[in-house]
């Protein structure tokens, strides 16, 4: 067994007339949610765990793929074990006590953990003492635009929501290995010849089409689009043209566009609806 006590004690207040992560990804009373993309999954998933946890919810975070070890104030409890039995047994006596917890089933070097099966988070959700199970199922490598190849993302089944991120600095960027993760497929999916950049059109295929970010969601489960970093210069201006683009694309499942900020207060700055 291998554990690490985080102290999470600093959390998020909700700013007075501002939207919550909660109300913008519109939430309900329990929830499965996988993040998927680029651009900020893992400072979302720490966010917003942290949010819910303020509200005295009981919260679980993971990834089937791969995360950067929390750090300091982004998880009360971290719990790294090989063992799938004991990830279930100390989730079922410790999440009432610490109130969010963190598992992974390795440490990987290079400040990286590696996730558990799709199957065990379906497991540890089945049992019902959690009220939200977070869930990182896609890497990106630090990038703010990528497009998933076969076997990508790891959604469990039983996910109710899909919150899929896009960063609004990748507007402009070289269709490259240096700014996009896996840039042959965006530009299949994009039209946009490889070394030529990324337009906001060109990201709202990727955000809509159905090999692009949300590919592999449950047919069951709502799917809400994030666009992060609004707070680079001219952010805003070009994540609400990408958000109406991707609304007039009209995907028959994206609820809402949220335009976001995850690393500063407020971490919402405006909700898109259709």
């Amino acid at each position: 067994m291998d554990s690490d006590l985080k102290i999470g004690s600093s959390l998020i207040e909700k700013p007075g007339g501002k939207w919550s992560l909660k109300e913008s990804l519109g939430l309900r009373e329990r929830e499965v949610i996988s993040l998927v993309g680029a651009g900020g999954k893992t400072t979302l998933m720490f966010r917003l765990a942290r949010e819910l946890l303020l509200g005295k919810k009981k919260v679980l975070t993971t990834t089937t793929t791969k995360i950067l070890e929390p750090v300091q104030g982004e998880t009360v409890f971290l719990f790294v074990d090989r063992d799938e039995g004991k990830i279930r047994e100390f989730v079922h006596r410790h999440l009432g006590q610490y109130g969010h917890i963190t598992v992974a089933t390795e440490r990987l070097g290079a400040g990286k953990l590696k996730g558990i099966s799709a199957a065990l988070a379906m497991e540890l959700w089945n049992s019902g003492e959690i009220e939200y199970l977070i869930i990182e199922a896609d890497g990106a490598s630090g990038k703010p635009v990528k497009a998933p190849r076969q076997g990508e993302p790891v959604i469990p089944l039983n996910t109710t929501l899909v919150v899929a991120i896009l960063g609004a600095d990748g507007v402009g960027r070289d269709l490259a290995e240096e700014g996009v993760f896996r840039p042959e497929i965006v530009s299949r999916i994009t039209g946009i010849p490889m070394g030529g950049r990324m337009t906001e059109e060109a990201m709202a295929i990727l955000m809509t089409h159905e090999e692009g970010i949300f590919k592999g969601a449950p047919s069951s489960s709502r799917v809400v689009a994030f666009l992060n970093k609004v707070d680079i210069h001219d952010g805003m201006t070009a994540a609400k043209r990408m958000g109406q683009k991707i609304l007039q694309r009209r995907h028959p499942r994206i609820e809402r566009v949220v335009l976001g900020q995850v690393k500063h207060d407020p971490p919402v700055a405006e909700v898109l609806f259709e």
